[in-house]
């Protein structure tokens, strides 16, 4: 039975402290873990308290192109070139794309908005540093945004669009059945940059969510090309996404003016895994050195399709 007066309950908490986060300190893991459900309950009351004015993003939020390729795809994967044309390559193992519509990206923010000012506590994400403005999006992750109508269309990104996605221009198939991810926001006065990585992924898709009057300078994101030996620089845009395999370095430039709000999502396999000669530095560097070979020639109608496991409690960081 789920817990009516949850959402007061969550506002009276009181938050560990950004010191204790930072250290890891364990207060912090057994204050989310002890309030998971009376959050998750809190985020269930909050929709429906706000079921009249709030947004139910579904898919219909993504670019038009991109939603009927895919769409045409899961119908008949032979189609699946289509989706792949849309990519456009920057690197080998680097692509890019509009991926969110630029006229619903106004709707999108303003429901993370509210969220923002829900009040209901949320963990921000802390791997390299600790980022003060994002959320945790997946249910493995402690203090997540468990908003069921969010967690809806989270999943359906993650089954419908990025795994056969990846699939389909990484060969990431078998080492993809978990999900991961976080917002992420940049701005001069605080979270300005992020160090030389690569990440705890079989792929990692990183999204945009800049409206176009939202302007900032700097922030550019540097790709390291390991065929050529250059890096290689990227320019985020309005709704724009980078998917990339996970063990490309990359590093982002300190932004100068404005602001970058980005999404952050990974897939990796059962217990971390990630395909051979992936290892990371960004994340749980005991489990993200897991490694494995690369999987056997797959089918089309393989690539779209949704894993038979269930889902672990592993997460990255």
């Amino acid at each position: 039975m789920k817990n009516n007066n949850a959402l007061a309950q969550v506002r009276a908490l009181e938050i560990p402290s950004r010191e204790a986060m930072l250290k890891r300190d364990t207060t912090v893991t057994q204050f989310w873990n002890n309030n998971r459900q009376l959050l998750e309950d809190a985020w269930a009351e909050w929709e429906i308290e706000n079921k009249d004015t709030l947004l139910i993003p579904d898919e219909t939020l993504l670019d038009p192109k991109l939603r009927q390729a895919v769409k045409d795809a899961w119908e008949n994967p032979e189609k699946e070139n289509v989706v792949a044309d849309l990519w456009e390559e920057i690197i080998p193992g680097v692509y890019s794309i509009q991926f969110f519509d630029v006229e619903r990206l106004a709707e999108f923010r303003n429901y993370l908005e509210a969220v923002a000012n829900s009040k209901i506590p949320a963990r921000p994400p802390y791997g390299i540093q600790l980022n003060r403005y994002g959320f945790m999006l997946d249910p493995r992750s402690e203090g997540h945004l468990a908003a069921p109508n969010f967690q809806a269309f989270y999943n359906d990104m993650m089954d419908r669009y990025m795994r056969p996605i990846s699939r389909l221009l990484f060969d990431t198939y078998g080492y993809d059945n978990q999900t991961f991810g976080f917002s992420i926001q940049y701005n001069p006065d605080k979270d300005k940059d992020l160090q030389a990585h690569t990440d705890a992924s079989a792929a990692t898709l990183n999204i945009n969510i800049n409206l176009p009057d939202e302007k900032f300078t700097g922030s550019e994101v540097d790709f390291f090309d390991k065929t050529t030996k250059q890096t290689v620089q990227a320019v985020f845009e309005p709704g724009k996404a980078i998917i990339h395999r996970g063990n490309v370095p990359h590093a982002t430039h300190a932004i100068k003016t404005g602001q970058r709000n980005n999404l952050v999502v990974w897939l990796y396999g059962d217990r971390m895994q990630i395909p051979r000669g992936s290892t990371s530095s960004y994340g749980n560097s005991n489990d993200a050195a897991a490694t494995v070979n690369a999987p056997e020639q797959i089918t089309a109608r393989q690539r779209w399709s949704l894993p038979d496991g269930p889902k672990d409690t592993i997460a990255p960081f």
